[in-house]
């Protein structure tokens, strides 16, 4: 067709004055999302308790980014802690690791699962039981060596010539955190052939974990025959097949035998053709240390794992992909539409919901295209008592818009009663068939009741705090419900009814750990109580809609009698009163902004401020770094009083902090309008804890009318700043800043990588395109019943407009998947094998 030809030309028009910009960047985000499940099989303790009291921790090769809780007393723990990252930096491998728990000595780890980076993409989506394997302090590695090798030709004083092999270790890279903090790494350098092994050693550097070594040693390869050392060979005897270099990588320990942190292995055969080589490798595992225990020696892991690696291009490469997007919503119908068709062709849709609803959100397009989406879903239901209760793209679009926006919304809500309820939890099991010996019920009936009111009552009296998003959603399904069943007065109530109670309120209480509200899986008691609580407000938010008798609707005769307890016109009013202001479009939100909402907290590092500098040994200390809406503080232990606090309208930046300055990695400043000079230098945890601060930081801040434009990427020590050598505190800086220029957004959403993540939908997903273009020439052609194939389950109603989409979006994606393959053309071009950004070692 014209139009789609028209499209492809202005494309290519556009795209090739893009492509002309040499100095556009190209993002690699890397992100991952998945679940710790369960563990089983784990072998028992020797002697009489042979329980284990075992954690989970989450690894980027030596970098620990995340641990669960502890399950006590159990040889098949079961964890169900869901994550998600970003993952700043570079890795080989990622890990899991089971930990028995130690109260009196280090916790130590007996199993793993590691899985390598290339590896990931073979169980992306999938839950899978991984076999543990032993844990060798020899095969966890970590970082990469920068090293030189020559060979030289020299004539001796009596006119021999002799060769001697020269070895420069330049630098390492990366190497692991010892005991949470940079260590002390030297290199033992070896010349090794069958019958020799010459050996010598860099010096020690402190407190690093990039160490700059620069040292060069000197090896004889060939001798005259009249040679006597004893230690030494006859050139004839050499292979030279057999010679190498080795290189291991050692942390210096004073009281304890030092910690093997890699080795690498270069072939002296390597300089045949070359006299001179210079190349990075990736440190190695030893030999034999890697050797798997059997799989029924060490138990099993259970895992859900998803892997995302997007290489986001400029902005200007998915201007033609957004436009076909944002207008979906006011294609006629709405089935027609380039982001209905992705939700059809994806076979697992909530891949798909993520990333459309975080774009349509971004560019204002979401609540009309909700709004067409709950239409279309609408037509398809023939009773009012089934509103909304399917898995359509319509309610998943939804739900994850309630997770997205209301995420604030639930913790100014739910979490001060979740958080008593999970600290204190009293028993309240009411099934008679699930209580132990000496529950009384009456007891425990009264401890739910007490618990469901104190839920119930904060709930219908947050409409004040409900986003205003949410609000205008709401609004559209009450006026399109009540145009489909004009007839039926509930229906207005349960189409709002089966989203905020069922699929947000009840969801977030059963698992809070889901929504940020607790750092954890709660226990199976805590878990218990929250399912009786989930499962009673959910019926309470039904009762306004239901006709018919109200007890009628429970399956178990003891929820029954626990019902009768609540006064049911009392709960009804309320509940009515709750839906109609939060179904409002001139609701507001001024009751949650003016509540000081905890957005992240935990333990840090920092840098003691305005302190004597000869101190150094009392610089750094542990304290408890808490971030709300109004300011970022710290305090000596979680729970005690603030030592010190910013107002968030006061942060000027956050940026990282160079590891040269103390030899700390994961550090990042904090810089504020009342003391621009003296930052607050914070180390993170982790390198995804680090950048998670950073990132929420920022994102709060960067509307702040002072923000500045430049910073020092050092400290100032020792009369000047390490960056720029400046010797006034108060210079301006030297770098640019990285928080980007102020924009008005609550949310952080990069437009561009939802772009592309829907791209890579589209692209892995063509065959099915094809079968759905397929399908609508099928209908064009022949308008009879259909074969019941895979096209059967497609939502075809105008095979033209459907047909018509299907070809631009096939155009755009083959054009922008054009332009993907000549940057990875480019870059595995440039990144020569043996260079920085692809090591000698890594696949």
């Amino acid at each position: 067709p014209t139009d789609v030809r028209d499209a492809r030309c202005t494309v290519g028009n556009r795209w090739d004055r893009v492509m002309a910009e040499e100095d556009e960047a190209v993002r690699v985000l890397q992100s991952l999302r998945g679940k710790i499940c369960e563990a089983k099989n784990l072998p028992p303790y020797h002697g009489p308790n042979k329980m284990r009291d075992c954690f989970c921790t989450i690894k980027l090769d030596q970098e620990e980014v995340y641990r669960t809780k502890v399950v006590e007393k159990s040889l098949s723990p079961f964890y169900g802690e869901d994550f998600y990252f970003e993952i700043p930096r570079s890795f080989q491998y990622l890990s899991f690791y089971i930990y028995d728990k130690s109260f009196f000595q280090k916790d130590l780890p007996f199993g793993k699962v590691s899985i390598k980076k290339e590896d990931l993409c073979k169980c992306n989506c999938k839950d899978s039981w991984f076999a543990l394997h032993l844990v060798d302090a020899n095969s966890e590695v970590q970082g990469k060596v920068h090293l030189e090798v020559k060979l030289n030709e020299l004539i001796t004083e009596t006119g021999l010539v002799c060769q001697q092999l020269v070895v420069r270790i330049i630098e390492c890279q990366g190497l692991p955190l010892v005991s949470g903090q940079s260590g002390d790494p030297y290199a033992s350098v070896s010349f090794v052939g069958p019958s020799r092994l010459d050996q010598k050693r860099t010096k020690v550097k402190k407190k690093t974990s990039n160490p700059q070594f620069d040292e060069t040693f000197y090896f004889e390869v060939t001798r005259n025959s009249s040679y006597t050392k004893k230690s030494h060979f006859q050139v004839e005897e050499e292979n030279i097949e057999k010679l190498e270099i080795r290189v291991d990588l050692w942390n210096s320990e004073n009281l304890v035998q030092d910690i093997f942190l890699g080795e690498i292995k270069v072939p002296v055969k390597i300089l045949r053709n070359d006299n001179c080589h210079r190349a990075w490798y990736l440190l190695q595992p030893k030999d034999n240390g890697n050797k798997p225990a059997k799989s029924e020696d060490l138990g099993s892991l259970r895992l859900s794992i998803s892997y995302n690696e997007d290489y986001v291009l400029p902005s200007q490469y998915y201007s033609s992909l957004n436009d076909l997007l944002l207008k979906s919503s006011d294609v006629k119908p709405i089935s027609a539409s380039a982001v209905h068709i992705l939700g059809e062709v994806c076979k697992g849709k909530q891949e798909a919901v993520l990333p459309l609803v975080r774009l349509l959100l971004h560019h204002k397009k979401l609540v009309p295209f909700l709004h067409a989406l709950a239409e279309l879903d609408l037509q398809q239901t023939q009773e009012a008592n089934t509103i909304f209760r399917g898995n359509s793209l319509a309610t998943r679009c939804i739900d994850e818009t309630m997770k997205l926006v209301g995420k604030y919304y639930l913790k100014v809500t739910l979490k001060p009663i979740l958080d008593e309820i999970c600290d204190s939890c009293k028993t309240c099991e009411i099934d008679p068939i699930k209580l132990k010996e000496g529950d009384n019920v009456e007891v425990n009936k009264e401890n739910l009741r007490y618990y469901v009111e104190k839920v119930f009552k904060v709930i219908v009296q947050s409409s004040m705090s409900c986003p205003t998003l949410m609000c205008e959603v709401f609004n559209s399904l009450q006026i399109l419900a009540k145009n489909q069943f004009p007839g039926d007065l509930h229906v207005k109530y349960s189409a709002v009814s089966s989203f905020v109670f069922l699929r947000f309120f009840a969801v977030a209480i059963v698992s809070p750990h889901c929504f940020h509200l607790r750092p954890h899986h709660p226990d199976a008691q805590t878990s218990r109580v929250l399912t009786l609580i989930s499962k009673t407000i959910q019926t309470l938010g039904s009762w306004c809609s239901l006709s018919k008798n109200k007890l009628s609707s429970f399956k178990e005769s003891y929820m029954c009698d626990f019902f009768k307890l609540f006064q049911e016109e009392k709960c009804i009013d309320s509940v009515k009163k709750f839906i109609d202001e939060v179904s409002s479009v001139q609701s507001k939100e001024p009751s949650g902004v003016n509540e000081s909402i905890i957005l992240k907290e935990g333990e840090v590092v920092k840098r003691a401020q305005g302190r004597n500098r000869i101190r150094k040994v009392h610089n750094f200390k542990r304290r408890w770094l808490r971030l709300t809406n109004r300011e970022i503080s710290y305090h000596k232990h979680s729970g005690k009083e603030s030592l010190y606090s910013i107002l968030i309208k006061n942060i000027i930046a956050v940026e990282k902090l160079e590891e040269r300055c103390f030899n700390r990695k994961n550090m990042f400043q904090i810089l504020s309008v009342d003391r621009p000079e003296r930052p607050l230098y914070v180390q993170g945890s982790n390198c995804v804890e680090a950048n998670e601060w950073i990132e929420i930081i920022t994102r709060l801040s960067r509307c702040n009318h002072k923000r500045l434009h430049v910073y020092h990427p050092c400290a100032f020590l020792s009369g000047s700043w390490m960056c720029c050598k400046n010797t006034d505190e108060k210079a301006v800086g030297c770098t640019s800043c990285t928080g980007g220029s102020p924009a008005n957004i609550q949310l952080a959403i990069d437009c561009d990588r939802e772009a592309e993540r829907i791209f890579s939908l589209f692209q892995a997903n063509l065959p099915r395109l094809q079968k759905m273009e397929d399908a609508c020439g099928s209908i064009d052609v022949y308008q009879g019943p259909q074969e019941q194939d895979e096209s059967a389950h497609f939502t075809i109603q105008d095979s033209r407009v459907t047909f018509k989409t299907l070809q631009q979006i096939t155009g755009v994606v083959k054009e922008l998947d054009k332009f993907h393959e000549k940057y990875r053309i480019k870059r595995s071009t440039r990144a020569k094998y043996g260079s920085e950004e692809n090591p000698i070692g890594a696949k």
